[in-house]
């Protein structure tokens, strides 16, 4: 497996800062916060584009994916949403990123039907621009569909193969699921996961990998036991914390602990 972090670990840092952390720590690949509030988004044009994947090509690290804001399964129009896909999916392509995300997002006064039924409708509208271009739209467990299980309801009625499943280990552990019936329900469909560690379900601060109670070892020994051989990234969630540690002080003992895991499984 192919190890990545998160810039929400490292809100605002530049470009050449966050891939020359990377490069120095051994990770393959970073995911990028697909924000304004960040350097790269949807609203940068393409010199800055194409000046961002060269930083990424010399440094010799991947973008592994976008992680954008679209909620697929809110009330409300199609067109506003789908319009924050495609803006996702061009910006990706730019970057020669294979993944992007999308949230489910689904409204309190919804029905879980109602929710299932907007997500699939417009992810399989949003699908046949991303096979255009070459991109994966993963549906991430989070809010409304936090389970394997929520996602599954989703992705099964799409049935496109350019949308695929995030899966998030602590929205699936705070959803009661355990990682075996994540990956048994999201397999077909995974396009990557996403690794943190936290106190407990009342405290989601973030901790050092490994330092918590998020079920990171049996995660990874069923995805090694079922021969998954795709990208496990870091989201260390310190823009939504302030009184977290500094990620870059943790990336080196964040990725020894990862490959520990990795060996330990293999």
């Amino acid at each position: 497996m192919k190890l990545a972090f998160s810039t929400l670990g490292v809100p605002g840092l530049p470009v050449e800062d966050v891939v020359g952390l990377a490069a120095a720590h051994g990770y393959h690949g970073v995911e990028l916060r697909a924000h304004p509030e960040e350097p790269v988004h949807p609203g940068i044009g393409p010199a800055e584009r194409a000046e961002v994947a060269a930083e990424f090509n010399r440094g010799g690290i991947r973008v592994l994916g976008l992680a954008g804001y679209a909620r697929v399964a809110a009330p409300g129009d199609d067109e506003p949403v789908l319009l924050k896909i495609r803006e996702l999916l061009d910006l990706a392509r730019d970057l020669d990123a294979p993944f992007v995300r999308v949230l489910p997002g689904g409204g309190t006064g919804q029905s879980a039907e109602e929710a299932d039924a907007v997500a699939a409708r417009r992810l399989g509208t949003a699908a046949e621009y991303a096979a255009d271009l070459g991109v994966r739209i993963l549906l991430e467990t989070h809010d409304s569909h936090r389970t394997g299980a929520d996602v599954i309801r989703v992705l099964g009625a799409v049935g496109h193969r350019h949308v695929g499943a995030l899966w998030d280990v602590m929205h699936t552990w705070l959803g009661g699921e355990q990682p075996q019936q994540t990956y048994a329900a999201l397999s077909p469909y995974l396009g990557y996961v996403q690794v943190k560690d936290i106190a407990s379900a009342d405290d989601t601060t973030p901790l050092p990998l490994g330092s918590g109670v998020l079920p990171l070892t049996e995660t990874v020994e069923v995805l090694s036991r079922h021969g998954w051989d795709g990208w496990l990234c870091w989201e260390y969630e310190k823009r939504w914390y302030e009184a977290a540690e500094p990620l870059p002080e943790l990336l080196g003992q964040g990725r020894e602990h990862l490959a520990r895991l990795l060996n330990e499984s293999a």
